[in-house]
Parts: structure tokens; C-alpha cells; sequence
């Protein structure tokens, strides 16, 4: 502990030094520095120099500038070499993307604050859209989420996607808080606010990314074999891609297989597979059903999905299905539900212009067993929105 606290004295001198002295020898000094730290020291050292009123945030703009440097040296010395169809080229794409534009943001707001005198509308302009760009980094996230972390998990390997998931929500977080202080348009909220919370975001893409090159990605490589990756890239066809658009692969989908001849059986009539997994998908909401052992067993494939689901899923340990800080709550009830205290539980939440309506209900057989959970998810707005009676069938 008073190793990290003697670096971070170091670095702060450093930093306090490059205000007068500028110099190729303090850039070498702070590179150096940098260097013998890791990537979360690094993060903890500068955002405690950063929310300490003596040290302004444009000063720690060179240890910023440093840092990326030596991360991108660091990534051009990486042996990771997939061809360009591989989801790991996807998501290194799609990783320089976001450090791109992270760090744009970070150069335009400094631009912007350094000129307040005269606030440069188009700035704020490009300001607004770079910020866009790096919203996008949703669909990487999900990528990630529902098709890569479950295949990890497979092979037992569930703390690391644990852990980068929850990055995933802090950046999420400040990605918001960011958004929201430029929604205002306060000159005091774009001075005090702003500039600080983009170099923190600008370091967290960067450590974040770092921890997915170095131990994410190649772990993944190891482990997944090469049929595994084909069955990733196929599904993340189904999510949104930023920055580049990959080059396609004739990968055929998964055909339906009936049960049997006759198809399913049930005391009040019968389905084929086809026609079951039709009706399943046609009806106005997603469905998703957990087996005993709390492993996800089902889920139906709508054309409008509230949250996002892949095949991965499939197998896949219901906690690890949700962000660290809905697992306490997602746990409580399928206990509940396992114990006989609850058979039902409902939740309500605005999502854009849908208001989604969650409900999970304890699946139990004639005998009362618990066999499982089932969640049902719906867009209520529609149903809200009715008044009076309708009895006519409307011409289109």
C-alpha cells in the first residue's frame, strides 16, 4: 500500500512539474511512471488527483495523453492475429473506435472550455456528435453480454465476464451523466463538470480495454474452438455493429427439428415444432424460462425484443443473465418462488416510448413441484391507451 501511495506522489510531482516544464524529458519521466503502474492504479491514481482541488483537471491532461500512448504501443505488441470475419477483430475494431472518439471528446471539450469567452456553437456541435458516436458503445456492450461472456461461462470462466460487465454499467453511467450535462447547456456545468467526467471517461475506455486485450480476449482464444466462433459471429449478426460493417459469412442458421413424427402432445391437443415455435414468436410478448437449476432454457425469438437475447444464453446460470446489481434482487425470487412464499412477482418500467410491463410466475406441475420461472415481458402502453369498446373488424 505505501508503494502505491509513494507512485502516486510520484506521478502527482510529475504532473505538477509539466505545468512549467513541458519537456521531452517529463513526457519520459511520465511515461516511466506509467508504465510501473497498472492499469487500475493508474485509473485510481489519476481520479483521485482529479476530485482533489489543488490538482486542475487540464493538468492531469498530459498523464491522459501519455497513458494512451503506451496502450496503443502495447496493442501493436499483442499477438492477437484472427482472420476479418473473427468476432475478436470485430470487437478490437470496434475497441479503436471508441478510444478514438473518447479521446476526441476529451481534445473538443478542452477546446471548448479553453475559448469560453467565445463559445463555439459548431464545436458544441461536434461535441454532441462524437458524444452520439460514443453511445454507440451500447451494442458493443451487448455483443459481449449475451454472446461472448456465455460462452466463457461454459468453461467455467465467470468472474472475468462478471467484471467487465459491471465496467460496462459504470461507463454506461457516465456516458449518461455526460450527456446530461451537455442537455443543459450550463457554461459553469460545461467548465466544472464536464471536462472531469470525460477524463475519467476517457481513462476508464482505455483501462477497460486494456483488461479485454490482455486477459479477456486471449482467454477467450484458448478455450472457444473455431466451430464456437463461427457460432459467435453468427450471432452477433444479430445485434448492431459500430464503426465498420464485418464481411459476411454463409452461415447457415439453425433449421427446426421435430420432436418426433407426431410432433407434441398435450391433453388439450397437439403442435408440431414448427407450428409451436411459430405461435411462441407471434405472440405480442417475449417469453423466457428458467429451469430448476436455474439455468435459461427457452426464449422466444419475436421480431420486437424488449432486451436483448442470443442462443448463447441457452444453459446459461440465471445471475449471469443480469448486471451485478439486479442479481441479489433476480435471486430473492426464484427463492421465494422455489420455497412456495411467492408464485408471482411484477415490475413496470419505462423504456423510450414503451412502457414494459415484467412479470415472472413460479411454473409448478399438478403436484405442486417447482419445475421452474417463467418471464413474460410485454409493452403495456398500447393497452393503456384504450378506451370504450371495439366490435368491428377494421378494413385496412
Amino acid at each position: 500500500m505505501s508503494e502505491l501511495f509513494n507512485k502516486k506522489d510520484y506521478l502527482k510531482d510529475l504532473i505538477i512539474r509539466s505545468k512549467k516544464d513541458n519537456t521531452d524529458s517529463i513526457r519520459k519521466e511520465l511515461k516511466e511512471a506509467i508504465s510501473n503502474l497498472s492499469a487500475d492504479e493508474i485509473a485510481k491514481v489519476e481520479q483521485e488527483l482529479i476530485e482533489n482541488e489543488s490538482i486542475n483537471v487540464d493538468d492531469i491532461q498530459s498523464v491522459c495523453d501519455v497513458h494512451l500512448e503506451l496502450f496503443r504501443d502495447y496493442i501493436k505488441q499483442e499477438d492477437i492475429n484472427v482472420p476479418a470475419w473473427h468476432p475478436i477483430d470485430i470487437l478490437m475494431k470496434e475497441h479503436d473506435f471508441l478510444l478514438e472518439k473518447s479521446d476526441d471528446l476529451r481534445k473538443i471539450t478542452k477546446e471548448i472550455i479553453s475559448n469560453k469567452a467565445d463559445l463555439d456553437f459548431n464545436k458544441l456541435k461536434t461535441l454532441g456528435k462524437t458524444l452520439e458516436d460514443i453511445t454507440d458503445a451500447e451494442n458493443y456492450f451487448i455483443k459481449e453480454e449475451n454472446v461472448l461472456f456465455p460462452y466463457l461461462e461454459k468453461y467455467g470462466i465467470e468472474q472475468p465476464p462478471a467484471i467487465m460487465w459491471k465496467e460496462h454499467d459504470q461507463l454506461r453511467e457516465l456516458i449518461k451523466e455526460i450527456k446530461s450535462i451537455l442537455d443543459k447547456r450550463e457554461m459553469k456545468s460545461l467548465n466544472d463538470d464536464l471536462l472531469k467526467k470525460i477524463v475519467v471517461l476517457n481513462e476508464m475506455f482505455a483501462n477497460h480495454i486494456y483488461k479485454e486485450h490482455s486477459v479477456l480476449f486471449p482467454t477467450a482464444l484458448k478455450l472457444l474452438e473455431e466451430q464456437e466462433w463461427y457460432e459467435v459471429r453468427n450471432q452477433f449478426d444479430d445485434f448492431k455493429y459500430i464503426a465498420h460493417k464485418p464481411e459476411k459469412l454463409d452461415i447457415k442458421k439453425d433449421e427446426v427439428t421435430e420432436v418426433n413424427s407426431e410432433g407434441i402432445k398435450l391433453p388439450s391437443g397437439s403442435f408440431s415444432a414448427e407450428e409451436l415455435m411459430s405461435i411462441l414468436n407471434t405472440i405480442p410478448f417475449d417469453i423466457t424460462f428458467v429451469d430448476a437449476n436455474d439455468r435459461v432454457k427457452y426464449f422466444s425469438e419475436g421480431k420486437e425484443r424488449f432486451f436483448p437475447r442470443s442462443r448463447a444464453i441457452i444453459g446459461r446460470k440465471v445471475h449471469n443473465c443480469h448486471p451485478q446489481k439486479s442479481v441479489d434482487i433476480v435471486e430473492k425470487i426464484v427463492s421465494d418462488f422455489k420455497s412456495g412464499e411467492r408464485d408471482n412477482a411484477d415490475f413496470w418500467i419505462k423504456l423510450g416510448d414503451n412502457f414494459v410491463y415484467i412479470r415472472y410466475f413460479a411454473v409448478r406441475n399438478t403436484d405442486g413441484e417447482y419445475l421452474g420461472t417463467v418471464e413474460i415481458t410485454q409493452d403495456i402502453k398500447p393497452i393503456q391507451e384504450i378506451e370504450g369498446e371495439k366490435r368491428i373488424y377494421d378494413e385496412k
